[in-house]
């Protein structure tokens, strides 16, 4: 139960730190353009809020504002919006979200009833539409830079880890070009035109180089001549590389971090055994490891795992039934520093910047070529609500952890919300450059009824991803 409410704090926190900045993103641009909003909440608040806070109701703006009880809603709608005292600010009790209430925009709360006023000059309708693309993009762009400023604080605190070349336990790849000029998996490079090489940032010395030496087999020290065009061919070949490695590639080792499947467990398998074979085929890292696994649906495999206990080691051999899709049901462990020995580099504040700003831009770019297996028979069964989110989360509170995760999910809700789907803010921006291109907009009840079918396209998006999660739980 402990570990459980961790997770759960964990996940209620980076889920609001998201939804204030996203929020935030549309709060600013709309007061900037004078939009009026009219709410700004933390989660979804459905017949009761748990906190709520309007400033205009208790104090005056610079002392020179009336009290709410001396004037009419009519007159008080009336007035020209101040930047921050005419919205209500709080908080809901149902964390599927937040939401601004922007005036004169057709959104979730379907208010049709202020639509069919005539349109004032703070309302969101009234705004060139220019203005209005920039207010719905805000909350995606606010998201990916809060992703950035996460990376590069977490760079800057805790410095940026690397595995060394010779750390690698020969699990460094080569692409296929790679291998035409000499190179062998689990070759590591020592020099490159005669300078040491140590980690990632030298790749393009190594790619540049006319003369590679790597150390072959952990003994011997071999000497790779590379033509001149060598970079401009592994570039070429990455386009088409049967194992999508561009150049070189560390792989990891198949670690046990957590078990899904009771069966497995029941097995005895445990959390940090370290798979080394498959019916006495050895395999190096988790590249060579997987395609073993494929086709074997609902067979019995005798898998090999070292285990270590008190600084002891042990080789045993688990006969393990796999599922339906020929899974193990266990999650890979990811952290390399408890994978390998790694090296931390330290960056000052500014030296971070740049750094946080490579890491945004990766992950958001590996985030999107994941999604490509969410539309496989397999992917859809892999899909999860906030329960799969929850488990990304340690056992126990580590702030490295937290803020890895929490800049991750800013890249994916930046990403998801700008799909171009009704309901989203993605939607709405579709419908603007619609309105930009044919210089007319969409008609008010095209749009209502757009966003109605986005709420029951995404409710019922949330109903399965959180139900698979429920089967998960109870059939794994």
């Amino acid at each position: 139960m402990e570990t459980f409410l961790i997770k759960a704090a964990q996940l209620i926190l980076a889920f609001a730190i998201l939804v204030i900045i996203h929020e935030f993103g549309h709060f600013l641009f709309a007061r900037i353009f004078g939009v009026r909003v009219e709410k700004f909440y933390i989660f979804f608040n459905p017949w009761l809020s748990l906190a709520k806070w309007k400033p205009r109701k208790y104090v005056g703006l610079l002392g020179k504002q009336k009290s709410l009880k001396n004037a009419t809603p009519e007159t008080d709608s009336e007035k020209k919006p101040g930047f921050w005292s005419d919205t209500e600010y709080g908080i809901g009790w149902l964390p599927l979200g937040g939401y601004c209430k922007i005036s004169g925009m057709i959104d979730e709360s379907m208010d049709r009833e202020q639509m069919k006023q005539p349109p004032k000059e703070w309302e969101f309708r009234s705004k060139p539409a220019w203005q209005r693309l920039l207010i719905m993009v805000a909350g995606v762009l606010f998201n990916f830079l809060l992703a950035i400023l996460i990376y590069a604080g977490i760079t800057w605190w805790w410095g940026d880890d690397y595995v060394p070349f010779r750390e690698s336990r020969g699990l460094i790849k080569y692409s296929a070009a790679a291998e035409k000029h000499g190179f062998r998996d689990g070759d590591i490079p020592l020099t490159a035109d005669g300078k040491p090489v140590d980690s990632p940032e030298d790749l393009y010395a190594l790619g540049t180089a006319r003369t590679v030496q790597v150390l072959r087999a952990g003994t011997d020290t071999v000497t790779i001549n590379l033509p001149q065009n060598f970079l401009l061919e592994v570039e070429e070949g990455a386009k088409t590389d049967p194992r999508g490695i561009a150049f070189l590639s560390m792989d990891v080792p198949v670690v046990v971090h957590s078990i899904a499947s009771q069966s497995s467990r029941d097995a005895g398998l445990k959390e940090g055994d370290e798979f080394i074979a498959i019916n006495d085929t050895t395999f190096r890292g988790a590249r060579e490891f997987l395609p073993m696994l494929e086709g074997r649906h609902n067979q019995t495999i005798d898998l090999t795992v070292a285990r270590t206990t008190a600084g002891h080691t042990d080789t045993l051999t688990i006969p393990l039934k796999l599922d339906e899709n020929s899974k193990i049901g266990f999650q890979l462990e990811n952290d390399i520093r408890k994978l390998f020995n790694v090296k931390t580099v330290r960056y000052g504040l500014l030296e971070s910047i740049p750094v946080g700003i490579s890491k945004g831009a990766g992950k958001m770019k590996d985030y999107v070529v994941s999604l490509k297996y969410v539309f496989t028979k397999e992917g859809a069964k892999s899909v999860g609500g906030f329960g799969a989110i929850g488990s990304m989360f340690p056992e126990s509170w580590n702030w490295f952890a937290f803020w890895n995760i929490a800049a991750f999910l800013s890249v994916a809700l930046a990403f998801m919300n700008i799909l171009p789907i009704p309901a989203l803010d993605g939607g709405h921006v579709l419908f603007l450059l619609y309105e930009v291109i044919f210089r007319r907009k969409p008609s008010e009840k095209f749009l209502e009824r757009a966003q109605i079918f986005g709420m029951v396209l995404l409710l019922g998006l949330l109903i399965y991803a959180n139900g698979m999660d429920i089967v998960r739980f109870f059939f794994k």
